[in-house]
């Protein structure tokens, strides 16, 4: 009895290794993803603030986000990278903000950047010499080991009332669809050095605040929306990555962005493969919204108002979560597996994210068919 037990159970793991694979991955992908548990499929959702090598080893996260500080040290930066990239499973998406102006990490690589034009100044150049500048720029970033740039910002210059947006003051929009050839350029030169681009922030960020401190919002109207959307749309086939807004459009939802099905919905209409990233779900203008108006923002931060946070970017339908704070990756994982493991329609939904960060990835050159 127990013999047929054994042979049955072995026969159902058999059955479940040769399951029918998710909608849309392609073939090539398979064998990688019939060797993924769940949680390293889970683990790829989730890009979070570089941390100890092991830590990120042992949580198959998909991406790491690498700020200032990490750059302090090179030597040490390029090792814990090594460390990382030879244990890995899946190849790391090895992420910087890079646009250039204010927003300038280059320089912390390499002291010859400490001037790289602006987005604002872009817009005023000619497609060769930004394509030209930003393969080489792109090159700097690629010899340290990166290969995504939370970069070009398609924002407005100028919001729904004619006003100065917060992107256009710090001189980081792109402005519109009449600078598309140039924004075109500029990925084009990051993409020729190894560097995949990310778009931002969809759909357009229609404000003169800075959602990373405080809650900003617009009032923009719907068919206004949809204008800034179809500069993401122009850029769409060169860009692989789209990143949510954290704003308020009122007009639309109380929700921010990130945290709106609806403006999501229309980041994957852009293109079905399209990866929709969200913003740093740490940032203390959503988990104030989370939370309520006036709540203090205890540290240590509630489990269960970050559980809520999680949830709201996941119904959202938003693929990759960007998560500034280590400790708070691996709760981000557990809340997915969880429900996950006990949903069958999640799963679906996960498994279809999961299905886009690959081939993305497959796309981008990280992956070997």
């Amino acid at each position: 009895m127990r013999l047929r037990i054994f042979f049955f159970g072995l026969l159902a793991a058999f059955a479940c290794s040769f399951a029918a694979a998710p909608r849309g991955l392609p073939k090539e992908l398979l064998p990688l993803w019939n060797s993924l548990t769940l949680e390293e499929k889970i683990g790829q959702m989730i890009m979070v603030y570089m941390a100890p090598p092991n830590f990120t080893v042992t949580n198959n996260f998909g991406g790491i986000l690498v700020m200032k500080p990490h750059l302090s040290n090179m030597n040490l930066f390029r090792k814990n990278l090594e460390k990382i990239s030879s244990r890995i499973k899946v190849p790391l998406l090895v992420t910087i903000d890079q646009e250039g102006g204010t927003v300038n990490r280059a320089v912390n690589i390499d002291r010859k950047w400490e001037k790289t034009p602006s987005a604002k100044e872009m817009r005023e150049s000619e497609p060769a010499a930004i394509e030209r500048t930003a393969h080489e720029v792109g090159k700097t970033l690629h010899d340290a080991g990166f290969n995504l740039n939370l970069a070009p910002t398609l924002d407005p210059a100028f919001d729904s009332h004619g006003k100065e947006t917060f992107m256009e003051h710090w001189n980081r929009s792109w402005n519109g669809i009449e600078n598309a050839e140039k924004v075109r350029a500029f990925v084009k030169g990051m993409r020729a050095s190894g560097i995949i681009s990310a778009s931002k922030h969809f759909p357009g960020y229609d404000s003169n605040k800075n959602s990373d401190l405080q809650m900003a919002e617009s009032d923009a109207s719907e068919s206004r929306i949809k204008e800034y959307v179809k500069f993401f749309r122009a850029l769409s086939p060169d860009i692989p990555i789209v990143m949510m807004s954290s704003v308020r459009y009122t007009k639309i939802s109380n929700a921010p962005a990130v945290f709106e099905k609806k403006l999501v919905k229309m980041a994957h209409d852009l293109d079905d493969d399209i990866v929709v990233l969200t913003d740093d779900l740490w940032g203390s203008s959503l988990r104030g919204w989370i939370s309520g108006p006036g709540t203090p923002l205890n540290d240590p931060y509630p489990a269960s108002e970050f559980k809520k946070v999680v949830t709201a970017a996941l119904d959202a339908g938003n693929d990759m979560f960007i998560i500034t704070y280590p400790a708070k990756a691996v709760d981000i994982k557990k809340f997915i597996l969880d429900r996950a493991m006990n949903d069958k329609a999640f799963l679906a939904r996960i498994e279809k994210s999961v299905v886009r960060i690959l081939k993305m990835k497959l796309r981008a050159g990280l992956l070997s068919p």
